[in-house]
């Protein structure tokens, strides 16, 4: 009987909504808004009766609808994208991200809603739709041009942020306030996972996906792509992260992959049907009685989606060096939000730390900045040339001048070479000790979980303990010998540029100190980092000393093989990122 009943519910949100996006796209309408009308139409809150009979069966699809939603938002995100935008995204992104929460708290405030109440309003409006945006432009036509490009980059910001927005509002739910402190250790851990993942997926998950596709078989390809989705969101959830950070990590992750146009192609119609059930679910939630109590702040709320996204984004993009009409066309574009929103709101909702009339509130805002979208990017080229035929001649030929200013390459200097190479080694330091916490970090949840059991007659938690320090550290050797040569090779670097116009014979007493007291302060920092994050796990002195002296006489021998690892790794992360993607 449960059975026909799910098969009856999936058959009328199916019907409703296929017939809903009919109507909607031969009006030229996102197909979006007919999922959340079709949601509407068969919802508890539209008469005669409800048409859903097991309404927790179908939450619990939505669930898997935002999991492809994330994943396929994470196929779309590339390194290299990111990269070609540069600042632009970078500036106009942080620009409409602080400026739209700081207005969503403040809407809150004027409405005497409570603080999580406000909060949560301003993450809602903070991030723009993906979806709805590549949706429009798709229709539109406009996805090549350079405008579009930029939004894309905005949007992979925006993207990233979001999940570290997430993070923040689930702590702040969970423990009703959050301290600078609080805020840092939870960004640190959330860059932390985010760098970790990356290197060993992208070391590791493209070349089983390229093995797998080896075999010609599309179905044994999507099969393994969803069986690396839902384990590493299992694996996210473990770790207490967001289900929707794990199904975008490692669709990132995969977006590095050779097959990566494969993969959106077989993952398309899976996405499509879920995604289509998660926002239908919207629509189920949607009371038009709350919408009309709440008609005042979905209008203000509605206003400020527009006014400010249009305002921040133009401002940010123009900032960074773009002329004014592509700066507008890019502000238009985003004037609008969409899934983030959802699943923030969800968020709050679940969490049971903000109001019933949330949720209403932002889907209606959402569904008319959607339904407005096309309009305002079409409405762009006009308002721009009417804006720059007002604009005194003195404040067009600054911003002209501006724009040339940050666009013209400087002439590649001594010290601008060394500054590059700078900050690539640090980078390269920084990852590789991110990795290192990471081994640390997993002995100390081993631990927890009893998986590792030594041999009887070293059963005790002090050899435990010994056995995961010492794998953790002997894990550890290749990247922790890479920290140390790449900061050799800089303290030798700096130590030449800061003795320059100084004679020999008295600059070489200065370098011979930085270039050794650098590696030894490295060291320190080194013996600091794993004495922290191995405490829960160090055994005690005598046996540490024992673990020590086997770990480095295994060092030792092996240190031009780890030399090596760490070599062939390092090449093959680059090669994994800069190779060019099959195109089916």
């Amino acid at each position: 009987m449960h059975a026909a009943a799910f098969i009856q519910d999936l058959a009328v949100i199916m019907l409703v909504a296929g017939m809903v996006t009919i109507v909607f796209h031969r009006f030229k309408q996102p197909v979006v808004l007919g999922y959340i009308l079709a949601g509407l139409i068969i919802g508890p809150h539209t008469p005669p009766f409800p048409f859903i009979h097991d309404q927790d069966t179908i939450n619990t699809l939505a669930e898997l609808g935002i999991v492809f939603l994330m994943f396929s938002l994470g196929l779309e995100f590339s390194l290299r994208k990111l990269r070609a935008v540069g600042a632009t995204a970078i500036v106009a992104a942080l620009t409409e991200i602080v400026l739209m929460i700081w207005l969503g708290y403040e809407i809150g405030r004027y409405f005497s809603w409570n603080t999580m109440d406000s909060l949560f309003l301003g993450a809602m409006l903070a991030i723009s739709s993906t979806t709805i945006i590549v949706k429009a432009l798709e229709e539109l036509d406009m996805k090549r041009e350079r405008f579009a490009q930029l939004i894309f980059g905005i949007l992979i910001v925006e993207d990233i942020l979001a999940i570290g927005i997430i993070a923040l509002l689930s702590s702040l739910a969970v423990n009703g306030s959050i301290s600078t402190l609080d805020a840092a250790a939870t960004l640190g851990k959330l860059t932390l996972f985010m760098v970790v993942s990356l290197v060993f997926g992208i070391l590791l998950v493209p070349h089983l996906l390229q093995y797998v596709a080896s075999f010609k078989r599309d179905e044994m390809l999507l099969i393994t792509v969803l069986g690396l989705c839902f384990g590493f969101c299992l694996l996210v959830i473990k770790l207490e992260y967001s289900v929707a950070l794990g199904a975008f990590m490692i669709g990132a992750i995969m977006a590095e992959s050779r097959q990566i146009k494969l993969i959106e192609r077989l993952i398309k119609p899976v996405r499509d049907m879920f995604s289509a059930i998660f926002f239908v679910t919207i629509g189920l939630l949607l009371d038009p009685n709350t919408i009309i109590q709440y008609a005042q702040p979905v209008m203000v709320v509605t206003l400020v989606v527009i006014l400010g996204k249009i305002i921040s984004c133009s401002l940010g993009t123009l900032a960074a060096g773009n002329d004014g009409r592509t700066s507008l066309r890019v502000g238009m574009g985003m004037a609008q939000i969409g899934e983030f929103s959802f699943i923030i709101a969800a968020l709050g909702l679940t969490l049971g730390v903000t109001s019933h009339f949330l949720y209403p509130i932002a889907v209606a805002a959402s569904v008319i900045t959607t339904l407005l979208t096309p309009y305002l990017i079409k409405a762009a080229d006009p308002l721009s040339a009417s804006i720059t035929r007002h604009v005194p001649a003195r404040m067009a030929a600054f911003f002209d001048l501006y724009a040339r200013w940050l666009q013209s390459s400087p002439p590649e200097s001594d010290s601008a070479l060394l500054a590059s190479i700078y900050r690539k080694t640090l980078l390269q330091i920084f990852v590789n000790l991110c990795l290192v916490s990471a081994f640390f970090i997993a002995g100390s949840h081993l631990l927890g979980l009893h998986w590792i059991k030594p041999p009887a007659w070293m059963n005790s938690v002090d050899w435990e303990k010994a056995l995961l320090w010492g794998s953790a550290l002997l894990l550890s050797s290749p990247f922790l010998i890479a920290v140390f040569r790449k900061t050799q090779a800089m303290s030798l670097l700096l130590a030449d540029h800061s003795t320059q116009g100084i004679p020999w014979n008295e600059g070489e007493k200065l370098r011979k100190l930085i270039s050794q007291a650098v590696p030894v302060l490295m060291l320190l920092v080194i013996a600091l980092l794993i004495g922290w994050l191995g405490h829960g796990i160090q055994p005690s002195w005598q046996v540490l000393m024992m673990v020590l002296l086997i770990t480095g006489a295994l060092v030792a021998l092996l240190w031009r093989w780890f030399v090596r690892l760490h070599y062939h790794m390092q090449i093959s992360l680059m090669e994994t990122l800069s190779q060019e993607k099959d195109e089916h």
